[in-house]
């Protein structure tokens, strides 16, 4: 196991260990963390901001790695996505319901509402299940701009529901509407730019749904 792939390994398993960190914080009844004074934002919270960001960070660095040392494998190519999918996939879920999972957080009110969640995972899967169908028929699906602005937007997003809405809270404060803010217009352009690269990642290439000839 080169390093590349050491690397994408161990963000599956800082993840995987970071989600059943906060399931069980969330079973810890009558359970309260700290907010950093004003700020709103919430001491665990910001951890796992810190860490999202490191996760997010060795993503590029572990595919940056195995291209500039000619260290891509087979391995490599099925543990990134997976790694990566886990990440995002795990932090949109948790972030949907905060006064669920995160019932410690009491000043938490910036969250991805579900119908952004089912949009966001499920065009992945689709695209997922695209380019297995164009792979096993030797067709790369290469990445468009929108795929790139669609994982920008999401990590953008999930940093900024994390800090709830940090800084950007102190321009409305006396809004009352979580759904008026601007983590929530960053969220909903998630949103947007994933269920367009979607559609159109299905439609340049709807041709590998079709049985070869």
């Amino acid at each position: 196991m080169n390093l590349p792939t050491k690397i994408t390994f161990s963000r599956i398993i800082a993840t995987v260990i970071l989600i059943v960190t906060l399931f069980v914080l969330s079973l810890i009844p009558n359970l309260s963390t700290p907010e950093l004074g004003n700020s709103r934002i919430n001491l665990v919270f910001l951890i796992v901001f810190v860490f999202f960001v490191i996760a997010s960070y060795t993503d590029h660095l572990d595919g940056k790695l195995a291209r500039k040392n000619n260290q891509v494998t087979d391995l490599g190519k099925f543990l990134d996505p997976v790694a990566d999918k886990l990440l995002v996939s795990s932090m949109l879920i948790f972030l949907c319901a905060p006064s669920i999972f995160a019932h410690y957080a009491y000043e938490q009110t910036a969250f991805i509402p579900v119908w952004c969640v089912i949009i966001m995972v499920a065009r992945d899967t689709v695209v997922d299940a695209l380019r297995f169908i164009a792979a096993q028929k030797g067709v790369v699906i290469a990445a468009n701009i929108f795929g790139k602005l669609k994982t920008v937007l999401q990590m953008v997003a999930i940093g900024a529901v994390l800090l709830n809405d940090f800084p950007f809270h102190y321009m409305y404060p006396n809004n009352t509407n979580p759904y008026l803010t601007v983590t929530m217009f960053i969220v909903y352009a998630a949103t947007l730019a994933s269920l367009l690269s979607g559609i159109i990642y299905v439609w340049q290439n709807r041709k590998a749904f079709l049985e070869s000839k």
